[in-house]
């Protein structure tokens, strides 16, 4: 790979514009195009170009003057999508060829090859779609949701019916306005009864041409939510016959899960690209008769911000891959793969997935309410964006299912494991190795931290070896809980709701934190990383992984593996010299995930770093200070009356 540097003319990374910056750049200790191109790749960098310009000379998605009316917001989100179709960024052949570039579709996620055909129609405009999963009553325990699907075999029919409101699809994205086609997930009944679990249907819910219900759907529009506005959530209900087949649920909800801690990340990335770039040219104290310091030559400010900072690349990584992965299960499953390996995997995705939605979702939460603090009044004034991106974010942490229910989908497949290795099966071992280090469980236990200075935790292999014996300590812990909760007579049922708050919940997130922390280890200490990258990326993978394993100090230290003063110090320690160390690549490395300017679309964060002039440019657009407000003619109208009031009074 060869050096790019600033001055380089690649057109795939253009110089930044110079400005306040500019000297913050200066001191990176790493080219940041050179870690652009090894981190996303040239095929991706491009796309993603070709994507923002052509978006920005559009017209159609120039940022609108002031608010919209509901209706007219989401007006505009449908003919932006409309018009992403129309450029056609990603073509159907692109969903086999190159995987990477989406997070998918429930159809290709879900279907078989029978139901491809709908999705050039999709990519066309001809229908357009929603994935209706959650009822009114039931959202993450769909083992009870109550739309029924009843196969009749003479006429080859599925009768999909809703008994009654609390069964009826709700929160359903694009289905309160748009929707044509629905992927609708119902209880599938055979003749006798017999139910053979959920599984999704393709069904038709609007003429493509009038927009208007199909015979036997009843749909609408739930109304306006605390966010993401643009989208018309809605609900249906169904008394309704369709000539389909069914097909098997081929991941769908991974899917869903996995693209949802994808986006989450965006949201971080989005939100730690404004902070530090406003960190790093607000200036605020300093000595005194000298300059006022930027806020991000404050060790609070680092602390507070360059942790999340190095959380948005860890967790980058690790949905991208384990996005990779689900493309993996999805094609075996399309071939009629039906190997063992091949349910393993399946159970080990869901496993991942599920705590991966809660742990990205919950920590893009934490960082922008801290990226949003760190900005002081700035972070809340709505044209900075962070508001926007604080509330778009908030459902991520409910919707696929609610985060800390979730979690119990992963403790279980850990407490299976444990459980068969106990029962004398076979070794604990997963197709994709996040498990197998605890075939190791019983002499991990024995381990204990052996650090004797700050410097000894500089390097994530440290953590990641406190993070095996966490995993362990708490699986053990969860085991002998869920026993000891049976043994006193309690069913499986409130023996499992019993271990979960200290016991499971702990566990699941400590195993997903592992399983972060080991790919982006494993990741930037591979050796064709270029070397004038190697310093950085280990300095951010060693703060991630001590940032987010101090979070368990107590438990480290109750379980003996952390004992005396010390070792928790020089964790403290060492995230203190690490957000040092990281402070004047920060910029840099913001350089590297943040989008162009009219994307990120916030004036504290433009690129030149011209702080106070894009605040002032955008203050004076959104002011309009020459105009006068829209109440004060009807205020001046009633002068005499207010008068007369006044007077009274």
């Amino acid at each position: 790979m060869a050096p790019l540097g600033e001055g380089s003319d690649d057109p795939l990374l253009p110089d930044l514009p110079r400005g306040p910056l500019h000297a913050a750049r200066a001191r990176a200790s790493f080219p940041w195009k050179e870690l652009a191109l090894f981190w996303e790749g040239p095929d991706m960098l491009r796309f993603k170009k070709n994507i923002f310009s052509a978006l920005e000379n559009d017209p159609l998605f120039a940022h609108p003057p002031g608010s919209l009316s509901l209706e007219k917001y989401r007006e505009l989100n449908f003919l932006r999508c409309k018009r992403v179709f129309e450029y056609d960024f990603l073509r159907v052949e692109d969903l086999l060829g190159s995987p990477q570039r989406t997070f998918g579709s429930a159809i290709y996620n879900s279907g078989s090859e029978r139901h491809f055909k709908y999705l050039p129609k999709i990519f066309n405009m001809e229908i357009f779609g929603c994935f209706a999963l959650t009822e009114v009553s039931h959202g993450s325990n769909t083992k009870a949701m109550r739309t029924t699907a009843h196969y009749d075999p003479t006429t080859e029919e599925i009768i999909i019916h809703s008994p009654d409101f609390e069964a009826a699809k709700f929160w359903v994205g694009n289905m309160g306005k748009t929707a044509t086609h629905a992927v609708v997930f119902a209880q599938l009944y055979t003749p006798g009864g017999q139910c053979h679990g959920l599984h999704p249907f393709v069904v038709q819910i609007r003429d493509p041409k009038t927009l208007l219900p199909m015979p036997g759907v009843m749909v609408g529009d739930i109304g306006k939510k605390l966010g993401q506005n643009g989208l018309d959530n809605g609900f249906a209900m169904f008394h309704k016959d369709a000539r389909q087949h069914f097909s098997e649920s081929l991941g769908s909800l991974s899917s869903g899960r996995v693209a949802i801690a994808g986006m989450s990340v965006v949201n971080l990335k989005l939100a730690v690209s404004i902070a530090l770039r406003f960190s790093a040219t607000r200036r605020q104290f300093g000595p005194a008769d000298e300059e006022e310091a930027p806020v991000l030559e404050y060790p609070m400010q680092q602390w507070r911000l360059l942790p999340y900072l190095a959380a948005a690349y860890a967790l980058d990584h690790f949905s991208k891959s384990l996005f990779l992965d689900l493309v993996e299960l999805q094609q075996g499953l399309l071939g009629k793969d039906r190997s063992t390996r091949q349910a393993e995997l399946g159970r080990e995705i869901h496993a991942l997935a599920s705590a991966g939605k809660p742990l990205a979702s919950w920590t893009a939460q934490r960082g922008i309410q801290e990226c949003r603090e760190a900005c002081g009044g700035h972070g809340y004034l709505a044209m900075n964006r962070l508001g926007d991106l604080r509330d778009d974010n908030d459902p991520n942490c409910t919707y696929e299912g609610d985060n800390n229910v979730l979690l119990q989908q992963t403790s279980n497949y850990l407490l299976g494991l444990l459980v068969h290795r106990d029962q004398g099966g076979a070794r604990i071992e997963s197709p994709l190795k996040t498990v197998d280090f605890l075939e190791a469980y019983p002499n991990i236990l024995g381990h204990r931290f052996e650090g004797c200075s700050p410097e000894d935790c500089l390097d994530s292999s440290v953590p990641l070896a406190a993070y095996e014996w966490l995993v362990c300590y708490l699986l053990r812990e969860s085991y002998q809980k869920l026993n000891q909760e049976k043994q006193s007579g309690s069913n499986d049922f409130e023996a499992r709701n019993n271990c979960q708050v200290y016991c499971c919940r702990p566990l699941a997130l400590a195993f997903l934190e592992l399983t972060v922390v080991r790919r982006f280890h494993e990741h930037v200490h591979q050796p064709h990383v270029p070397p004038s990258l190697r310093a950085v990326l280990g300095r951010l993978s060693a703060l991630y992984a001590l940032w987010s394993l101090d979070q368990h100090t107590a438990l480290l230290y109750r379980g003996g593996y952390f004992s005396g003063e010390q070792a928790g110090k020089m964790v403290e320690n060492a995230i203190l010299a690490l957000c040092a160390q990281l402070k004047d690549d920060s910029v840099a490395l913001v350089d590297v995930i943040a989008p162009p300017d009219f994307i990120l679309d916030s004036p504290i964060g433009r690129a030149d770093g011209e702080l106070y002039k894009n605040l002032w440019s955008a203050v004076l657009q959104e002011s309009k200070v020459l105009e006068r407000a829209s109440w004060w003619s009807e205020f001046s109208a009633n002068k005499p009356v207010i008068g007369s009031l006044k007077s009274k009074l």
